[in-house]
């Protein structure tokens, strides 16, 4: 109700598997299945609208009945986005990270995904210094705000989303020192999340430089430990009209047929990421991804 109340939108965590259940993976499967699939349709019918269902998974087998318990998430909640875990089993299918007929992203765990425009993903990512889901204690700690932007800052220009999880104490509360960094985030964001919120990965893939995203004409790049000077990157198909730095400060640029240099002086660059802003003479979203070159930036 409160995040209802709030217009935020709602997500479950589920887990299929139950280490306790007597009954789970054995030849009382099947009875354990409905079982679950009746707290699922508990959890989406009692609490209004949910949006996301995030199923998690062990590794092992996935022996859940897909094609039942897909169908009524779906019927229950017709609109609702839901991970890939459900039918996840194995190393194998875990590196490979494929998503079935009935899900909808891959999901990366404690790690970023890398640059992906074809198939929908979402790394899942913890705050906790220690890598922990649920809270390590009063030891636990965070991670820097720098770690924390290039994880969101990294998701967008791969083209995914980012997941920023961090775990309740005991008392349901969110430890200071945790809460004040996704604060931090959310301050950072409320300045420049035009450049990450609603774009696309691209066209420039990650690399030395940092990473590239757009939306609509424009595209950002995101320069990260750049220290004043020249970046050099591939020639597109689409005229620059103008350079912005969203940071503050003054960014020039060359453009010709196969290179684009983008020069940003030491007092303009940022220690976390400094935003350039391309105005295109044409959409950013008909122009191919281009590969990056192992180039060394000219200081």
């Amino acid at each position: 109700e409160a995040a209802h109340d709030a217009g935020m939108m709602l997500g479950w965590y589920f887990s299929p598997m139950d280490w306790r259940d007597p009954d789970c993976r054995n030849d009382k499967n099947a009875e354990f299945v409905k079982r679950m699939q009746a707290e699922l349709r508990e959890l989406l019918t009692n609490y209004g609208k949910i949006d996301v269902l995030w199923f998690d998974t062990d590794g092992r087998s996935s022996p859940w009945d897909q094609d039942v318990t897909y169908s009524l998430v779906r019927k229950l909640q017709p609109d609702i986005v839901i991970n890939n875990r459900l039918d996840i089993g194995g190393h194998k299918e875990w590196t490979v990270q494929s998503i079935g007929p009935w899900a909808d992203f891959y999901t990366p765990e404690q790690y970023v995904g890398g640059f992906d425009n074809q198939r929908p993903w979402e790394s899942c990512m913890t705050v906790s210094a220690h890598n922990q889901w649920a809270w390590g204690g009063s030891g636990d700690g965070v991670k820097s705000l720098e770690s924390c932007m290039n994880m969101v800052i990294s998701g967008a220009g791969g083209n995914g989303n980012i997941l920023m999880n961090v775990g309740p104490t005991p008392l349901g509360e969110i430890a200071p020192e945790q809460a004040n960094r996704i604060k931090e985030v959310g301050a950072w964001l409320k300045k420049y999340g035009k450049s990450i919120y609603g774009t696309r990965g691209g066209p420039f893939k990650p690399g030395y430089y940092g990473v590239s995203n757009h939306k609509g004409k424009i595209i950002y790049l995101h320069l990260r430990n750049l220290g004043g000077g020249t970046i050099t990157l591939p020639g597109i198909e689409a005229k620059i009209k103008r350079a912005k730095l969203l940071t503050g400060g003054r960014v020039s640029y060359t453009q010709s047929f196969d290179v684009i240099t983008v020069t940003v002086s030491r007092e303009h660059s940022q220690p976390i990421d400094t935003i350039v802003e391309l105005m295109l003479d044409r959409d950013a979203s008909k122009i191919a991804p281009v590969s990056i070159k192992a180039i060394t930036p000219t200081q």
